[in-house]
């Protein structure tokens, strides 16, 4: 269990701290000289319960409360110190507000330097405290009155903090590392050590981690938790990591990064989120209201726009926090905001949303999002998320601080479905199936002569609109089901043909021989097989396009065809050639060289395939694109 202290300044924090571990949390040649506590302090022991309890020592003064606050994050137990003599003063009050925005329940009250008060004085200052709290979470808290002087009420404060240790439930170590750092050093013999709390998953010696957010690289070569060298460290414990590294330095780390497992990192510099106001607030938080955000132990600047309604003193509402520079971050936690001159609390909330739009972030669809993005079950935020819009899943993951692995059963929790890497409610699902058949029919009564609509028309008429490589595995899904045709790059019902007429159809099967064959990489153009059959040259290409639209046949260039079938070819031979280059790059003489024609036609119809995107061209080379390699149904 980690303790932390709050409290005014001089209200005997750091005695108290002492006096139960042994430990001066004072550990700055000023702190001594000044007699306050200027930075985090940190002492263990265990009181005698058999567990090692952490206490972290924050200072009181009010321009330390940023410092206070990069402590306050991790913490699991509050240790609410007022003095007897001085009774609840305006620390006291903010500490108490911060506590309560980050969702801290559990504490005890103690009721200190009680040697220097009378029963009626205690009895006053217990009144003062009882009303303090009375709107907090830490409202039913014991007081217990306490004297580090002369010991009085110590054994009982220890054995309430045993048993609160005994009950504290040890948080899920299942999931990727995220670890605080509010401290950053160079230790003689062992190099750059960091100090934090884990907030979740586990670090092992040996482990790869990434410094958030610059991204930097680290091995972690030793470690502590709870001031004991072990070999691991797990979420709810303070640890002190040993990190080496290129560039892993004591200045390349500051308090508020984060150490992540790496595929965590995606640091972010604007955030959408849920915030209460407090009621000491003098007016209601406008547009681009200016302040500080605290997070675990970061400290950025922010401009708050509020998503609706001002959130009002005492209120609350959604806001967009765009920050001053990029933070590590995690949806659902907690933060704090005060003004910039640190004079006062603001509010606090909890992240929803880390990658927010910049426009049209107040629309109905928006709010709804951040609405269902409150669950504070992932599965419940899932369907809610999803009931709204497609989900990206592994953003979604991450984001939350999830493992990709959790995906499957997050996904069946919520009772969602899946297209690639997109969630999907099983409502918008059905309404994009039914939307796809919708189009189709009616494209094909207005247009009874094509063989199908384009992919990517297609695409753009559907609602929600996916991204184009979830639109192809939703399409690959619907023709397995057989609710639609994938023909070549046209999209087509099932029960929808073009046919020709018996005329066409005959002057189609005089064409077909001089595109087929030996001979069928190097077609003749529409005027030779006109030439050739005898036949009227604007009927001949006519019907050659009918047969485009019907995918018999590909038009190359301006009045030269190709079937099918050997466009198909082509494009394994490209991927034949490709495959045998370096890297996977290929010229157009060895194209030319496998199908035999001439290097015109060749340019051609390597030309062909670069506006389709099937083949990606620099200068004089080209790789075959493999998100377009089936757009003539090569891999299907």
């Amino acid at each position: 269990m980690i303790v932390g202290t709050a409290g005014h300044i001089d209200h005997g924090k750091t005695a108290l701290v002492k006096a139960l571990t042994g430990t001066d949390a004072d550990r700055l040649a000023e702190e001594k000289a000044r007699g306050i506590t200027i930075d985090l302090g940190f002492a263990y022991a265990d009181l005698g319960g058999g567990a090692v309890t952490g206490f972290v020592d924050v200072p009181g003064h009010e321009r330390l409360i940023h410092t206070m606050l990069a402590g306050a994050g991790g913490i699991d137990f509050a240790l609410l110190v007022v003095a007897a003599d001085d009774g609840v003063m305006p620390q006291t009050r903010e500490h108490l507000a911060i506590l309560d925005l980050l969702g801290i329940g559990r504490g005890i009250v103690a009721l200190t330097k009680a040697d220097l008060a009378g029963s009626e004085r205690r009895a006053e200052v217990t009144e003062q405290i009882c009303a303090a709290l009375a709107a907090t979470g830490l409202c039913d808290a014991p007081m217990i009155a306490v004297s580090s002087l002369t010991g009085e009420g110590m054994e009982e404060l220890r054995a309430a903090l045993i048993a609160a240790e005994a009950a504290t439930v040890q948080p899920e170590t299942a999931g990727p590392l995220r670890f605080a750092v509010d401290r950053s050093f160079t230790l003689a013999g062992a190099g750059t050590v960091v100090t934090g709390m884990v907030l979740a998953g586990r670090v092992a010696v040996d482990d790869i981690v990434t410094v958030s957010p610059s991204g930097l690289t680290a091995r972690v070569r030793g470690l502590h938790a709870q001031n004991r060298k072990a070999r691991e460290g797990r979420a709810g414990q303070r640890c002190a990591l040993n990190l080496a590294g290129d560039g892993v330095t004591r200045e390349a780390i500051h308090r508020g990064d984060m150490v992540l497992a790496p595929a965590l990192h995606a640091p972010t510099d604007r955030i959408d989120a849920e915030l209460d106001v407090l009621a000491s607030e003098p007016r209601p938080v406008g547009t681009w209201f200016p302040a500080r955000l605290h997070s675990h132990a970061v400290e950025v600047g922010a401009r708050i726009v509020p998503l609706g309604e001002q959130p009002a003193p005492g209120g609350r509402g959604f806001v967009q926090l765009v920050l001053d520079r990029p933070i590590a971050a995690t949806v659902g936690d907690r933060f704090i905001l005060r003004d910039t001159s640190a004079s006062r609390t603001i509010g606090g909330g909890r992240f929803l949303d880390l990658r927010p739009p910049a426009r049209k972030r107040r629309t109905p669809e928006r709010l709804a999002s951040l609405a269902a993005a409150r669950a504070a079950d992932p599965a419940g935020a899932l369907a809610g998320l999803s009931a709204v819009g497609p989900v990206e899943l592994p953003a979604f993951l991450r984001d939350r601080g999830l493992d990709a692995e959790a995906g499957p059963a997050l996904v069946a929790g919520a009772e969602v479905e899946t297209v690639g890497q997109l969630a999907l409610s099983r409502p918008t699902l059905c309404a994009l199936r039914a939307g796809l058949v919708a189009t189709l029919e009616a494209f094909h009564a207005d247009n009874p002569d094509h063989a199908g609509i384009g992919r990517e028309k297609l695409r753009l008429s559907l609602s929600p609109r996916l991204p184009k490589e979830a639109f192809a595995t939703f399409l690959r899904g619907e023709a397995t089901a057989g609710r639609a045709v994938l023909d070549g790059s046209f999209v087509r019902l099932p029960g929808h043909e073009v046919k020709l007429s018996p005329a066409d159809e005959a002057l189609w099967h005089r064409i077909l021989p001089r595109l087929s064959g030996e001979e069928r990489f190097r077609t003749p153009r529409v005027r030779d097989l006109a030439d050739e059959l005898g036949a009227d040259e604007r009927e001949v290409r006519r019907v050659l396009r009918l047969t485009q639209k019907l995918g018999r046949t590909d038009q190359i260039r301006h009045d030269h065809f190709f079937t099918r079938q050997t466009t198909r070819e082509m494009v394994a031979i490209i991927e034949a050639v490709a495959a045998a280059g370096e890297g996977g790059w290929f010229t157009a003489p060895a194209f030319r060289d496998r199908v035999q024609n001439g290097r015109k036609v060749a340019i051609e119809i390597l030309e062909f395939f670069d506006r389709l995107g099937v083949t990606l061209r620099r200068g004089d080379l080209r790789r075959i694109n493999p998100h377009r390699a089936d757009l003539f149904g090569a891999g299907e």
